[in-house]
């Protein structure tokens, strides 16, 4: 059975994280399995550190029982697994990652400083650098709106249609409408902001989500292009919906610049559970080759105005 991956945070469980995993993980038929990691102490004189370390064990086993009780309260027979595993959180879950479909954690909404340095970030080093999609929770899902919804930012590169492939599936999974959001930032020179250019870009996001209605056609699949700041046009789109959903940006370089601007700034400041999905990401794990479907070239995105 494949694996759904529940960070466990000791210092403060997120129980709309854990709710979302534990739900996730029943409607994909997936098995749960919880980590929670004791990180090594460095901070503390030698007379002083075993007893640190004792007490930080004692609040990661208290902390895994908790969570283990409200799954049950939650799900009942859900199937799950449970480990105590000594390490770095960042490291110990992205060790997981690799044999997980998805991995769930909550947030601390830590400043941008502590989650780049912190030893007991997990946000940005695992929506950054793992190879399944992250969901980041940092407020709950908005289920009393009527009808569902998800929204996935689409921009038109392979990352963004990677995003809608894993979209078109959540909303299919969650009997959801699915918004597909093409952000359009405003431009330098007012000659640039055409006509023709919103023409072109509408055309391109109907080829982003092309073919997806025909395999699910329960789903119902609306595009929107919106002007604006990507991260500002996105976080209000998202407002009401199940989750948002969104292609990771980043190239190279330290672990923020992988995850790029517009994640980074949707995981501070959206109101919903915030979907990070890589490229390539499979449809199953089941020996299938990667990726969801076959689809066409990449189209050029749109960058935001510099400043």
């Amino acid at each position: 059975m494949n694996d759904l991956l529940f960070g466990v945070d000791p210092a403060e469980v997120s129980v709309p994280a854990l709710v979302w995993a534990a739900d996730e993980a029943a409607r994909r038929r997936l098995r749960l399995r919880l980590v929670v990691a004791v990180p090594p102490v460095h901070d503390r004189l030698r007379y002083d550190a075993l007893g640190h370390r004792t007490a930080l064990r004692i609040r990661a086993e208290s902390a895994l029982a908790d969570v283990e009780e409200l799954v049950r309260r939650l799900h009942g027979p859900l199937p799950t697994n449970s480990e105590l595993v000594d390490g770095a959180p960042a490291t110990v879950l992205m060790a997981r990652a690799a044999e997980a479909d998805l991995v769930v954690v909550g947030s601390r909404r830590l400043g941008r400083a502590a989650e780049l340095l912190g030893e007991s970030s997990v946000v940005v080093p695992l929506t950054a650098r793992a190879p399944c999609p992250v969901v980041v929770v940092r407020a709950p899902e908005h289920t009393e709106v009527h009808p569902p919804t998800l929204v996935v930012g689409v921009d038109g590169s392979e990352r963004s249609r990677d995003a809608v492939a894993f979209a078109v599936r959540e909303a299919g999974l969650r009997e959801a409408r699915l918004r597909a959001v093409w952000v359009w930032p405003r431009p330098l020179l007012a000659r640039e902001d055409t006509e023709a250019g919103l023409s072109e870009r509408r055309r391109l996001l109907a080829e982003s989500v092309a073919g997806w209605t025909e395999q699910y056609p329960d789903t119902d699949i609306t595009q929107d292009i919106v002007r604006g700041h990507p991260v500002e046009q996105l976080v209000v789109a998202a407002r009401d919906s199940l989750a948002l959903v969104v292609g990771r940006t980043g190239r190279g370089g330290y672990t923020g610049m992988r995850l790029g601007s517009t994640v980074h700034g949707l995981l501070h400041h959206a109101d919903c559970p915030v979907i990070v999905v890589p490229s390539g990401t499979p449809g199953e794990r089941d020996g299938n080759a990667r990726g969801w479907a076959e689809r066409p070239p990449p189209v050029e995105p749109d960058r935001p105005a510099p400043g």
